[in-house]
């Protein structure tokens, strides 16, 4: 027997398939607060694909501290801390929908420990062996100039990392997977 023939060869790669969100969205997963909560914003955009497409079929994950700068989770390295704002979730999964759209509703979060006010994202597709990774950064935040992961990202890039205004109480963040303007994402 050769040395060959006794081994299996590779698995094939799989991507995520058409069917990616059966049992992954739900009625309130983009509401990471209840409406009419003082201070809600939404924030949405479109998600795009290297071609430029729209992804109709891809899922945002967010997760997020609450307004003071804490996660009621035991991993914040000052002590998981429930939200003083009613119905606050810190986490939300928006669907895109047939033109590549996704959107949550939210607060500002406050800022961790030496960084600036961000939101953490998963973003799944077709096409992804796994989840790729971003941040959403604010408009107009002053700590965006000392915040250490925009401080790494060249001044051409950052700017995909930072939601823009888009109307009273929206923001606007798209998100590129490849080519022009592609999203910053994160090794994790």
């Amino acid at each position: 027997m050769s040395e060959s023939a006794g081994r299996l060869g590779l698995t094939p790669s799989q991507t995520v398939g058409p069917f990616l969100s059966i049992g992954l969205d739900w009625a309130d997963g983009p509401d990471v607060v209840p409406a009419g909560t003082p201070g809600e914003i939404r924030i949405g955009g479109v998600l795009y694909d290297g071609a430029g497409e729209p992804v109709t079929d891809g899922l945002i994950e967010t997760w997020q501290a609450d307004p003071d700068g804490h996660f009621d989770h035991p991993e914040d390295p000052r002590g998981a801390a429930a939200s003083s704002l009613p119905g606050f979730r810190g986490f939300g999964r928006a669907a895109t929908d047939g033109e590549g759209r996704w959107e949550i509703r939210t607060v500002k979060p406050g800022a961790l420990p030496g960084e600036a006010p961000h939101i953490d994202v998963s973003v799944f597709a077709r096409g992804l062996l796994d989840r790729v990774v971003t941040r959403i950064y604010f408009p107009d935040e002053a700590a965006n100039v000392t915040d250490p992961l925009l401080a790494e990202v060249p001044a051409d890039r950052a700017a995909t990392l930072v939601a823009r205004p888009d109307g009273p109480g929206r923001l606007r963040f798209d998100i590129r997977l490849q080519g022009d303007g592609e999203t910053v994402f994160l090794a994790v």
